[in-house]
């Protein structure tokens, strides 16, 4: 966990609402790639680490005799279990508002874990240490994440870009210049450097894989807003009484950038880190 830096239950506070429309989707081909790379052939238990409303839980829930989803954020695990229900899939999966440092919290072993781009908010050598030893011999972990060094033009899309660099000078002038987090700041940013956390643990490894991406993709204004409700650092309730003028003048910023209302944006690449138990 981040030096300085204390977690609390308001992290993502309010941002379930917006996950499912504000964030862009991963890679298509992600399931496919771990079914192959984890010989995957929808048996076992996965445990997802960070659930959030279930995004990478559901979309690999057919791998698998059983999902559970762990996240302490209450909207986060209904919005999964709604979203499990419309899918079909609800008797197959099972969603646990704890946090990851609470486990084991008697949920069994697994085949495989996944944390999607969630290791970073925890305590990651207790909790690494933790769900090695809920994985069964030769299960598991991996860690996902969209791919942070590729360049996602918008050169050719029929749309403009979703303007991120003015939008985070506006959520400064709302919120300060040091990056929010719950009732706390990260002025160093959240941690990196999964593989020494991950090696301490006894996990040995990785194998890297990458799902391409880079498919065009329509967003709009209202998607744009969510996306920016969706995020820890930008969480609707950071805003206390000005909530509502930020969203005006968020509104004013992106219709002076597509007066149409409508963005042209690029599918991230998807990059996951397989870890196996020794």
């Amino acid at each position: 966990m981040t030096d300085g830096w204390t977690w609390d239950d308001t992290l993502f506070a309010g941002t379930a609402a917006y996950y499912g429309r504000g964030r862009l989707p991963y890679a298509p081909g992600l399931a496919a790639v771990l079914a192959g790379a984890l010989w995957l052939d929808g048996r076992g238990r996965l445990l997802d680490v960070g659930c959030g409303p279930g995004t990478l839980a559901l979309g690999l829930v057919h791998l698998f005799d059983e999902v559970v989803g762990v996240d302490p954020d209450g909207g986060m695990i209904a919005a999964a279990r709604r979203a499990a229900a419309a899918a079909g899939v609800a008797g197959k999966t099972a969603w646990v508002q704890a946090r990851a440092e609470q486990l084991p919290a008697g949920l069994g072993t697994f085949t495989v874990a996944t944390f999607g781009q969630s290791f970073h908010w925890m305590d990651r050598d207790l909790v690494a240490t933790t769900v090695r030893d809920m994985l069964r011999p030769g299960g598991a972990l991996v860690h996902i994440s969209d791919l942070k060094t590729e360049s996602r033009s918008t050169e050719g899309l029929p749309h403009p870009a979703v303007p991120h660099a003015a939008i985070g000078e506006l959520v400064r002038h709302y919120l300060g210049p040091v990056r929010r987090a719950g009732r706390g700041v990260l002025a160093g940013g959240t941690p990196g450097d999964e593989a020494a956390v991950l090696t301490r643990a006894g996990f040995t490894g990785p194998e890297r894989l990458v799902v391409p991406g880079g498919q065009p993709l329509d967003r709009t204004a209202d998607d744009a807003v969510a996306e920016v409700f969706s995020m820890s650092f930008s969480a609707p309730h950071l805003f206390g009484p000005d909530r509502d003028a930020f969203e005006a003048d968020l509104r004013r910023l992106l219709e002076h950038s597509s007066p149409s209302g409508r963005f042209s944006a690029r599918q991230p690449s998807t990059e996951a880190f397989v870890w196996r138990t020794r």
